[in-house]
């Protein structure tokens, strides 16, 4: 799909399920936003649950808006919303493993 037109750049548009992950490499203007990129790669037709109101986009794992220009080599990536709180996952992790201890050693001062 190699283009001889200087206005038009090369991106990909990125979306992952736990079940399937696809790369839709595009062809688009130069100036176009992230959410003319998204529409133009036709991934909703793919995805048809995919809400662009509610979903976070951005570029090699920076968050963006949907507003933003992308840039020639740019991969918009769509995120999904996340199914637990990495904090909370991560503190019940904590309580199910053993117990650390104050200083995390077992000798006491003074031993030796």
């Amino acid at each position: 799909m190699a283009s001889d037109n200087p206005a038009l750049i090369r991106v990909e548009v990125a979306y992952a399920r736990p079940d399937e992950q696809v790369i839709i490499p595009v062809e688009v203007e130069t100036g176009a936003t992230m959410e003319q990129v998204i529409l133009q790669s036709r991934i909703q037709e793919r995805f048809p649950n995919l809400d662009l109101k509610t979903a976070k986009v951005g570029v090699f794992g920076k968050l963006s808006k949907l507003s933003a220009t992308v840039r020639a080599g740019d991969r918009v990536e769509i995120y999904r919303p996340l199914l637990a709180d990495p904090k909370a996952v991560r503190k019940k992790r904590a309580a199910e493993g053993k117990q650390m201890r104050k200083g995390g050693g077992d000798l006491e001062p003074n031993d030796g």
